[in-house]
């Protein structure tokens, strides 16, 4: 009985590090399990068979996780899971290629250093360089760079 209970502790161990990784990403419950059992299966194989009971159930619990680990990264299981496609779109920048330096708007959010604002007719994101600018604030374009637009309060 007391081996069956260190097997199913490391088996449950082993799932939940396999789920940790590659399941669900960042610290979570199921590390946090996975972590308890393997450390309590460990303890209790120390105790209750000795020290070489104890060593080989080490031994083979680290054997069994990392090879698990390696077996689920080489087999195509994750092939169906993973994310194949990539992001091919790009921000339209038409309206701020037609605003230059010196030109003239009123901010339609407040620009907590980045917002919108109306410059020329045209809805744009721009940057501020005096702070914050609250909303409905006149505005004068500074610097018109890669596309983003710096301003200050007029």
């Amino acid at each position: 009985m007391t081996i069956l209970t260190i097997v199913l502790l490391i088996i449950l161990a082993t799932i939940l590090f396999l789920v940790e990784i590659f399941l669900i990403p960042g610290i979570s419950l199921a590390g946090i399990l996975g972590t308890c059992s393997i450390v309590y299966a460990n303890f209790y194989a120390f105790y209750h068979l000795g020290t070489t009971g104890g060593l080989i159930t080490l031994f083979c619990s680290t054997i069994i996780c990392i090879s698990a680990i390696i077996i689920v990264i080489r087999s195509k299981a994750l092939d169906k899971i993973a994310l194949k496609k990539s992001i091919s779109e790009s921000i339209d920048n038409s309206s701020a290629a037609s605003i230059k330096v010196g030109d003239e708007g009123i901010t339609t959010t407040r620009l907590t250093l980045i917002g919108q604002a109306e410059i020329n007719g045209n809805l744009v994101e721009v940057r501020s360089i005096d702070g914050f600018i609250d909303e409905h604030t006149p505005i004068t374009v500074t610097r018109v760079q890669d596309g983003n637009i710096m301003v200050k309060k007029s």
